[in-house]
């Protein structure tokens, strides 16, 4: 949408904000093949007539977010929904100068990619222009550059490459980046220690395959970039892969200032991460000794009498039933599991599963599954709650697995004295702000319709019905949600089991202050 939304700047400069989005599409859901859109502006727009551009509108007053501004311009430029695009990328803002029309832009890059009518979405077809733009054509977006003959609107290469970091890391480095972004983004059964190992992974084989006959200042700007990319991929996921890339940055940066040649700076850059990577391996090991040593003293030392703990839990982690194992190994009690199925992916059947695969190394246990939404009744009894998690806020809020906080809840009101414990790596403290500022993870209702989809009655009328509503053909609307985490405040949590021994809010508060000034040493200035 056109704007005359500007405030005065330096030098009679008008100062903008811009949302400018990139709409993406994939063949196949191939990002190794992306064809990026670029919009030919008309005639009756203010500036820059005729030249291709991203879809781009001034971010208003009344606009809750840049990202909320993006989807606004794309509604009001090409007719497409939400329902039709899928956000795939966030780039990092940048300011320039316009001398010849007397602007100051701040451009807010974003990458979305467009949905195929088999995902719901209405496809190319979907797309109808409005009167700020001509037409439309597709690219390869390394195609796209900054010639006259090419045509585009002035730094367009310089938005594109904040959500195609592609463009500058070369074919192969390209290829490692992308398909390492798209792994991360659609893996939903790893947990976040997991995806943090996968990230420095990336990380490691993209400067493995990246030009490196020169290392200089706009090399290590290219490897930074990519590493902000890879930390936003998952943003409920973030700390922790936020937290495992500054450090593998810290180790790459501190070879990057030595004095060796660039093909020796890359194998030392390589091996320092794997040696990162080696010493990931024992993290779990030093959570699993705090964890028995707390068990130890406050359920069992303070119940002299205890000969079963019972423990309630849910999802599947490995740093849990690690632990669990070895409670039911050494401390002499038996351990009455009670998990929750945690749907939709049933993840609490596979931690199930994993003590009875450990056969006679599980010890005196028994493990029982309960539904979700029995959780009050699985509570019943209960000496502790043990979580993982995902993300903890600098205030000391915990975001799990969905069911978590009802299965707090439901402890409070039947056993108020049981404690809750969280087992996690301190790497998952996330940069400071409160709980409500972390981005939520709305995942495909796809999920929850194959769990529906021949066992439950109606199942199909909602199906259709989802399919049905982008046409506007029904009255009302119908939302399927599938939200991945959520929050659990910190003053129903009792323990924080880390890598790091038994922590309290004062130090997760000074964690995350360390990984604010990480990520702002290396990003703030890209």
């Amino acid at each position: 949408m056109a704007s005359n939304n500007a405030t005065g700047g330096k030098g009679g400069l008008k100062k903008r904000s811009i949302a400018g989005s990139f709409l993406f599409k994939l063949p196949d859901g191939d990002e190794t093949r992306a064809q990026v859109a670029l919009f030919r502006r008309s005639g009756k727009v203010s500036t820059y007539q005729h030249k291709l551009a991203p879809i781009s509108g001034s971010i208003e007053k009344y606009d809750a977010s840049p990202l909320a501004t993006a989807l606004r311009e794309i509604n009001e430029e090409t007719g497409l929904t939400l329902s039709s695009i899928e956000l795939l990328r966030v780039g990092k803002p940048y300011t320039f100068v316009d001398e010849s029309i007397g602007r100051e832009w701040t451009i807010n890059p974003f990458a979305f990619r467009l949905k195929e009518k088999a995902e719901g979405g209405k496809g190319e077809e979907g797309i109808t222009i409005d009167w700020e733009h001509e037409g439309y054509e597709w690219f390869n977006p390394l195609d796209v550059n900054e010639s006259d003959e090419f045509g585009g609107v002035p730094k367009l290469v310089n938005s594109l490459r904040r959500v195609w970091p592609e463009y500058d890391l070369g074919p192969e480095a390209g290829k490692v980046f992308t398909s390492g972004l798209q792994r991360l983004r659609d893996d939903h059964e790893s947990g976040a220690r997991q995806l943090a190992e996968a990230a420095v992974s990336i990380l490691k084989d993209l400067i493995a395959e990246m030009d490196s006959s020169v290392i200089d200042e706009t090399w290590w700007a290219n490897v930074r970039m990519a590493a902000w990319h890879i930390c936003k991929t998952r943003e409920s996921m973030g700390a922790a892969i936020t937290s495992a890339v500054v450090k593998a940055l810290d180790r790459i940066h501190a070879v990057f200032n030595q004095d060796l040649s660039p093909s020796e700076k890359v194998r030392r850059m390589i091996e320092s991460m794997e040696n990162q990577l080696d010493q990931r391996k024992f993290t779990t090991d030093r959570i699993r000794g705090t964890f028995v040593d707390y068990l130890r003293q406050n359920i069992v030392r303070v119940a002299e009498s205890t000969k079963t703990i019972s423990v309630l839990t849910l999802s599947s982690s490995s740093t849990i039933s690690s632990c669990l194992l070895q409670a039911a190994a050494t401390l002499g009690v038996s351990l009455d599991l009670r998990i929750l199925e945690s749907r939709p992916l049933y993840e609490g059947v596979t931690l199930a599963s994993k003590f009875l695969e450990a056969g006679d190394e599980a010890g005196d246990l028994t493990v029982s599954i309960y539904t979700d939404a029995s959780v009050a009744i699985a509570a019943n009894a209960v000496d502790i709650v043990v979580l993982g998690a995902d993300r903890i806020s600098a205030e000391g809020d915990v975001s799990n697995k969905i069911g978590s906080l009802p299965a707090i809840l439901s402890q409070r009101h039947v056993v108020p004295d049981a404690k809750v414990v969280i087992l996690s790596e301190t790497e998952k403290i996330a940069s400071p702000g409160p709980m409500e500022e972390h981005a939520a993870e709305e995942n495909s209702p796809a999920e929850l319709i194959q769990a529906w989809r021949g066992n439950v009655k109606g199942a199909n009328i909602i199906e259709d019905a989802l399919k049905d509503a982008q046409s506007h053909s029904m009255r009302g609307k119908i939302y399927v949600r599938n939200t991945y985490f959520e929050w659990v405040p910190a003053r129903f949590i009792h323990a924080y089991v880390t890598d790091e021994g038994l922590w309290s809010v004062q130090d997760i508060a000074a964690k995350s202050n360390w990984i604010n000034d990480e990520t702002d040493r290396f990003f703030k200035n890209l």
